[in-house]
């Protein structure tokens, strides 16, 4: 399955892909996942993930945003996996990283980071699965 599969719904416009709560990308445009490794400082757990419900609306509003996931890491409970889905990487390094939202978003997440987080972003898969 495509990453279009597992990511989107197909419109009735094949080269069109709707990510829930997220524009339309077509389907020949790239997307970047950017991948963060959250260690929060242990007994800070709740408080982060209520700041981080509040700071998610700030992320949604930009330029080329197309979806985030977080997850809670089963192995240890104060340890979070960041996705963000991105049109483009310039949408994620220029767009949200200077504007007024990401100041926002530094302001109520970046107190609960130790050590802080290093963010690195990937192209989209290789393809593998589509050989025959």
């Amino acid at each position: 399955m495509s990453l279009y599969g597992l990511l989107g719904r197909i419109t009735p416009d094949p080269t069109r892909i709707v990510f829930p709560r997220c524009k339309i990308l077509k389907k020949d445009s790239v997307m970047i996942l950017e991948v963060a490794i959250l260690n929060v400082k242990p007994g800070q757990e709740a408080r982060f993930e209520a700041a981080f419900a509040t700071a998610g609306e700030l992320i949604q509003s930009a330029h080329g945003y197309l979806g985030h996931e977080l997850r809670r890491c089963i192995g240890s409970t104060s340890k979070y996996l960041l996705l963000v889905r991105w049109a483009q990487l310039e949408d994620h390094t220029k767009g949200f990283r200077g504007s007024a939202e990401y100041r926002q978003w530094a302001a109520i997440l970046h107190h609960f980071y130790d050590p802080f987080p290093q963010v690195e972003c990937y192209s989209e898969p290789l393809g593998f699965d589509d050989v025959e």
